[in-house]
């Protein structure tokens, strides 16, 4: 017998075929019931990024704001595209909404934070999209082949849809 879905998260790395991973969500959702926490990872800087921005921005203090100043784009970037995304739906759609529990941004470790977090909130599924090179690469983008190899969850990864032309 298959466990239940009570509780989904989804990560989103935000791209542009993020909405064709949300649609999968909301309809996991609806027929489900399940609750929604929604959850992206702003990376976190390597060793060489932090050393360029110390050599460059003197001053700890604007480094920091350009440093927050990332999650807050971020932020804005989910919030534009929610709004977006809902206002397509029909209203009987729309009650899935109610279904979204938290929308967490974390400048953290992408991998290891979906895992920690899919622990954390007790998830039922991790549902993730394919990076937009990773058809390039291969099937599935780093973060998500990471994630696969080590989660004890179950997951669901939706593919980008095929361009036309």
């Amino acid at each position: 017998m298959l466990p239940e879905i009570k509780k989904i998260l989804y990560s989103t790395d935000l791209s542009k075929s993020s909405t064709t991973v949300f649609e999968q969500v909301i309809y996991l959702a609806k027929k489900t019931g399940a609750d929604i926490h929604i959850l992206h990872v702003v990376e976190k800087l390597s060793s060489d990024a932090k050393m360029t921005l110390e050599s460059y921005v003197m001053d700890s203090k604007s480094r920091h704001t350009l440093l927050e100043e990332r999650k807050i784009l971020a932020k804005k970037k989910l919030e534009e595209r929610q709004t977006y995304f809902w206002a397509q739906l029909s209203e009987s759609d729309n009650e899935v909404r109610q279904q979204i529990k938290s929308i967490d941004i974390i400048e953290a470790y992408p991998a290891e934070t979906i895992l920690k977090t899919s622990r954390k909130l007790e998830v039922d599924l991790i549902v993730m999209g394919t990076h937009e090179k990773g058809m390039l690469h291969s099937f599935l983008g780093s973060v998500a082949k990471n994630v696969l190899s080590r989660s004890h969850i179950p997951m669901m990864i939706v593919p980008l849809p095929l361009k036309e032309g």
